[in-house]
């Protein structure tokens, strides 16, 4: 109890001040430097520099349209002789931000509403009615079951249902890919982009590309690195995957767009990055339900009415387009922001120094007794030193026994008299938080320093 009242008593009765001691020492003068210029190293290079820290940024707002070009030819016993083109494989016709390119299907032609067996599996087959219960539609099932078991072919049976007839049977997904050919098909991606903050735009189609460029011109990292044409297959290669694997199931292809502009230059500067990646996941070891598939039909009445479709269940490859990126300018707030931050972190080499020096060198002692000086109050000093002079007992009965005009003496007088004693108790954990955080601030705002100086040689 008697140590508690004694912390906050001294919590609350005594106050610290900064006191500078310059200790002529090489190997604390050299660690000390040393820190101060790794921390100058990092605030000028790395924040000043790289990260470019005497900036305002903004992130960027963008519009993308997307225009595919390509034409094939597919000549099939089902389909027969036919020509694709971007009506065909494109589809739905516009999307935000991406577009899907069909590049394999499975097709069943000539549908119409009525009754049909189902497509055998396990809980398709059976052997009586008994075996199919009426009304069921399964999540899985081509329509309505209606109870009855029929022939499938000529050596299976299955359960008939209500539903567009002939059923879908889509075990076998053709290979290679129906529209293999769609590697060579070509994409035109028009970006425009938005900074608010700094009212600038400007769109991925520079001043510089004219109407004859655009239409011969392909994107190559190395010879046509801002050309707004993508081929296919070279976009999927850029990915590190093959066009003819992916186009066979399907899949998803990302077109990264990086716009990082610095707008202390001229505007000539801010230009696009390109980069690809496929942004489905694909495990080799767990390859259930992959690629990227949808449904779609064409529907028709022949000329008596009846009503038809043709169904297609369509793989392929939907290119994603996303823009990202940041713009940075000029402004004086974030500069002096860093700037004072960076001042501040200086004095993280006068803590590690004071550190050092009062706990782990050998004379550590010697350096706090010097660094730390221990005062009375004023009004009882000099009350004492009255009272000593002219012969009364040392102790105080009362400070407000002490008057004016019985304190004669100065701060002057107190700092050169022995009234200033060296106590040797340990200092309060208190005590020492404070001076740290003092130190980060006195050891760079204060001009002078302290006549006391320590030679090298008690440096331990």
């Amino acid at each position: 109890m008697a140590g508690c009242c004694a912390v906050l008593g001294a919590f609350l009765f005594e106050y610290d001040t900064p006191r500078i001691v310059l200790i002529r020492s090489r190997k604390v003068g050299l660690m000390n430097r040393t820190v101060q210029l790794l921390i100058l190293a990092y605030v000028i290079g790395w924040v000043f520099v790289w990260e470019k820290g005497y900036q305002e940024t903004d992130s960027v707002v963008s519009s993308v349209t997307v225009k595919a070009k390509g034409v094939t030819m597919t000549n099939t016993s089902k389909l027969g002789f036919r020509i694709w083109d971007v009506a065909d494989y494109v589809i739905p016709a516009q999307e935000e931000n991406s577009v899907f390119i069909m590049t394999n299907m499975v097709i069943t032609m000539n549908q119409t509403q009525g009754f049909c067996p189902e497509i055998p599996g396990k809980t398709t087959m059976c052997e009586t009615d008994a075996n199919c219960t009426a009304g069921s539609a399964g999540t899985h099932s081509s329509g309505v079951a209606t109870g009855r078991c029929v022939s499938f072919n000529g050596t299976l049976k299955t359960c008939e249902v209500a539903a567009w007839c002939p059923v879908e049977d889509d075990t076998e997904v053709p290979k290679p890919a129906f529209l293999k050919a769609a590697e060579n098909f070509t994409l035109l991606v028009k970006n425009n982009i938005w900074y608010p903050k700094f009212n600038f735009s400007k769109r991925n189609i520079l001043p510089n590309i004219t109407t004859a460029y655009l239409k011969t011109c392909i994107y190559d990292a190395k010879t046509d690195p801002f050309c707004p044409i993508f081929r296919l297959g070279k976009i999927v290669e850029n990915a590190g995957h093959s066009f003819q694997d992916i186009a066979t199931e399907g899949g998803i292809m990302g077109i990264q767009i990086k716009w990082n502009c610095n707008l202390d230059r001229a505007a000539s500067f801010c230009l696009p990055r390109y980069s690809f990646r496929r942004l489905d996941t694909r495990d080799t070891a767990h390859n259930v339900s992959p690629g990227y598939n949808f449904r779609f039909a064409k529907y028709y009445s022949d000329p008596n009415g009846a009503e038809h479709r043709t169904l297609i269940k369509a793989y392929g490859i939907r290119f994603d387009i996303i823009v990202f990126g940041k713009a940075g300018k000029f402004d004086i707030i974030p500069t002096m922001i860093n700037i004072g931050s960076g001042l501040a972190l200086l004095g993280v080499a006068t803590v590690l120094c004071d550190v050092i020096v009062l706990y782990c060198m050998k004379k550590r002692y010697y350096y706090r007794e010097k660094k730390y000086k221990y005062v009375e109050d004023y009004e009882q000093v000099g009350c004492l030193l009255n009272s000593q002079q002219a012969g009364r007992p040392k102790r105080l009965t009362s400070p407000a026994s002490c008057t004016s005009s019985e304190n004669p003496v100065h701060l002057g007088v107190l700092s050169t008299q022995a009234v200033t004693h060296h106590s040797h108790h340990p200092l309060h954990f208190w005590t020492i938080c404070t001076n740290i955080c003092f130190m980060l601030f006195f050891r760079w705002t204060h001009p002078l320093k302290s006549s006391l100086i320590l030679n090298s040689d008690v440096s331990g």
